[in-house]
């Protein structure tokens, strides 16, 4: 935004971002929208210079949700499969059939049920699966679903009492910040696996790595790190039981994700509604 003269600032009414760098939304006086290119927005709401005055819309694209929801079944897969100790056993040319479970006997527990959530819960439950959802705000879901949930903190342990893969896909707020910790995992059945699918932030590191290595929890998938790129020093890179993704369980497609927002445009050229809108107090 430097780059532009004054009188081009001013001509500004729509910011197309990811996360521009603090304060760079300042000084546009016509600014009427702010659209995210990322379906999280944790980063760009802490930015205190944001117009308070302008809404903030976040990226929910279909095609990012489906290719979340392949992530999700894969990890999910292949810890009921046994591919994850499978590809140990060829390192070794070990050659040892594992025992194999049905689907609907792995319990599966997605935490989140906005747009990713949802659409992760669906494409498990029509796998096969045992899926039930979790929300952390007690109000009820805006449409009706098929999968299983329930809401607010006190569910939450009993849900956990009852789940071999834990899936997170939670927004990153000040409630959901470090809940992936300690006292949950030993809420955990001795044995079950964790899938941290939405921010690092969500993730106490190195209660996972005591968990792991107390054999309670029994394997992890990572996509998303407190640090990125990952440290090449970090335990989780060479931890036999951690499997590590580059923040690529879902990315942004330009081709899609630019319909979505030249759709956003236009209601906004047109006084319409704007979907996805973010809440400011609830930070997504």
């Amino acid at each position: 935004m430097t780059a532009l003269s004054s009188a081009e600032r001013g001509e500004v009414d729509v910011a197309v971002v990811a996360n521009p760098p603090a304060g760079s939304l300042q000084g546009l006086p016509g600014l009427r929208l702010i659209q995210s290119l990322w379906a999280g927005v944790d980063r760009l709401m802490l930015d205190s210079t944001l117009p308070p005055d302008v809404p903030v819309a976040r990226m929910v694209d279909p095609h990012m949700n489906d290719a979340m929801a392949q992530t999700a079944l894969w990890a999910v897969l292949s810890l009921h499969r046994g591919f994850f100790d499978y590809a140990r056993q060829q390192a070794e040319a070990c050659w040892l059939p594992l025992p194999q479970r049905r689907a609907d006997e792995v319990r599966v527990s997605v935490l989140g049920l906005g747009q990713m959530g949802g659409t992760v819960a669906r494409a498990l439950q029509a796998a096969g699966y045992a899926v039930t959802g979790w929300r952390l705000g007690a109000e009820p879901p805006a449409s009706p679903s098929p999968v299983p949930s329930c809401s607010g903190l006190p569910a939450l342990p009993g849900l956990l009492a009852q789940t071999d893969v834990l899936i997170n896909l939670l927004p990153l707020t000040p409630a959901t910040t470090g809940l992936l910790n300690a006292e949950l995992f030993a809420r955990l059945p001795k044995g079950a696996s964790v899938v941290n699918l939405a921010r690092g932030a969500h993730l106490v590191e190195a209660d996972l790595l005591a968990a792991l290595s107390s054999g309670h929890i029994s394997r992890a998938v990572l996509d998303v790190f407190a640090t990125e790129p990952l440290p090449t020093a970090h335990a989780f890179w060479r931890h036999p039981k951690v499997t590590v993704l580059p923040h690529a369980a879902a990315a942004t497609d330009p081709r899609s994700a630019a319909a979505v927002v030249a759709a956003n445009v236009q209601a906004l050229r047109a006084g319409r509604p704007l979907a996805h809108q973010v809440s400011r107090s609830a930070g997504y």
